[in-house]
């Protein structure tokens, strides 16, 4: 596939050389269009190493072989990040006035940006109606994260991290057969958080990756998507709406809510099993001679089991996840044989997760069951490919 990578002149055009990475070793041909300023970050040197394809910002270069035109008419997906305020005033405004510019003109495929920049800026009147408009012609303009920006600064403006772009991307241009077409899917994602205090909290290590890819993937195969999303810092897949939450309750009430017309739900966040028996009003203080403290646990209520039966519609198809580890009592298939087998769902996602496998990752490694605990499927290789696994191992359930 051929993408043009536009790269804007901010601080986060560095970000940009990774994902340069991520979409060159995925097989894909580069062809790097920064800004000038841009080049004020990360050199021409650099872009061209890495892509194998020559660089250049301005329409007056390689005139003969009309590249403002033939980049933009030729390409499969245009991609660019960072977009900085300025670029997106540009474009939105039809602006030609450089070869980024210029290419998104002409650009008859897929788009997609990535903000970035100071949170006034992105929070700019100005800024918001671009985005607007961008969005109004098919343009697909990521939210940005909210984390640290340049300097001391905080707040909504991060650029998303590569992978995330590359995931957002390349879901635009993966060919899907339309197989999800007139249903309703409710996905669960990321981890709840169960507070302590008014500081602390018992959370888990999940990123809500995996269930933001199967939300992703739903969509790209024609559903109409609800993702409940427990403490995500992720962008917003296109065409998706999302319910934030917080807790294990939180998370039930809003699945129950979202599910009683849905015909599938999967349960890909990391629920917990324990919250505790209090949580204090004020911040929980050290005691003076060092002593130790107890803390009370009580169950949470298992949202699996409690969606599987009775279910809430007639017909309803219920998926679970299941983030195991080996012990002494069984392997994690063991383990999630058995899960499988009193949780009543129709499938059991089970992955293995510690060691750097599983949470936080770009990849993952499942194998599906079903109620009996047997081995529907096996999958393995990028969060997406393993979400769109999970909706073929659906779509066989009927």
């Amino acid at each position: 596939m051929r993408i043009v990578l536009g790269v804007a002149g901010g601080i986060a055009a560095y970000k940009a050389v990774l994902l340069l990475r991520l979409l060159s070793e995925a097989g894909h041909d580069v062809r790097v269009v920064p800004t000038e300023s841009a080049l004020e970050f990360v050199g021409r040197a650099t872009w061209e190493a890495l892509s194998g394809e020559p660089v250049t910002t301005r329409v007056f270069e390689d005139v003969d072989q009309v590249p403002h035109v033939r980049l933009g008419k030729t390409a499969d997906l245009v991609v660019v990040a960072p977009a900085t305020a300025d670029l997106l005033s540009r474009a939105a405004t039809g602006r030609a006035d450089d070869l980024l510019t210029a290419t998104l003109l002409t650009a008859r495929c897929p788009v997609l940006l990535a903000p970035a920049m100071h949170t006034e800026m992105w929070e700019h009147p100005a800024t918001r109606a671009n985005v607007e408009t961008l969005r109004a012609r098919g343009v697909h303009v990521l939210d940005p994260d909210s984390g640290r920006l340049t300097g001391a600064d905080t707040g909504p403006g991060r650029l998303p991290e590569p992978e995330a772009i590359a995931a957002a991307a390349l879901a635009l241009v993966r060919t899907a057969p339309q197989d999800l077409a007139g249903r309703h899917v409710v996905v669960s994602a990321g981890g709840t958080r169960e507070p302590l205090d008014p500081v602390r909290y018992l959370g888990n290590r999940s990123s809500g990756r995996q269930g933001y890819a199967l939300a992703r993937a739903a969509a790209a195969r024609g559903a109409q998507v609800t993702l409940v999303a427990a403490n995500v810092t992720l962008p917003a897949p296109d065409g998706v709406a999302v319910v934030p939450v917080e807790t294990s309750a939180e998370l039930r009430d809003a699945v129950r809510a979202a599910a009683k017309d849905a015909d599938v739900v999967v349960m890909a966040a990391a629920v917990a099993d324990f919250r505790p028996a209090t949580s204090a009003e004020t911040k929980i203080k050290k005691d003076a001679d060092g002593a130790t403290r107890a803390l009370e646990l009580v169950q949470t209520t298992d949202i699996l089991a409690e969606l599987s039966a009775p279910r809430l519609r007639a017909g309803q198809l219920v998926v679970g996840f299941a983030a195991e580890t080996g012990d002494a009592e069984g392997t994690v298939l063991d383990h999630g044989r058995a899960k499988a087998r009193r949780k009543g769902a129709d499938l059991l996602v089970v992955n293995a997760v510690g060691g750097g496998r599983g949470f936080g990752t770009a990849d993952n490694d499942v194998t599906i069951l079903d109620g009996n605990g047997d081995v529907v499927a096996v999958a393995a290789g990028s969060k997406d490919d393993v979400a769109h696994a999970v909706w073929d191992a659906v779509l066989l359930r009927g």
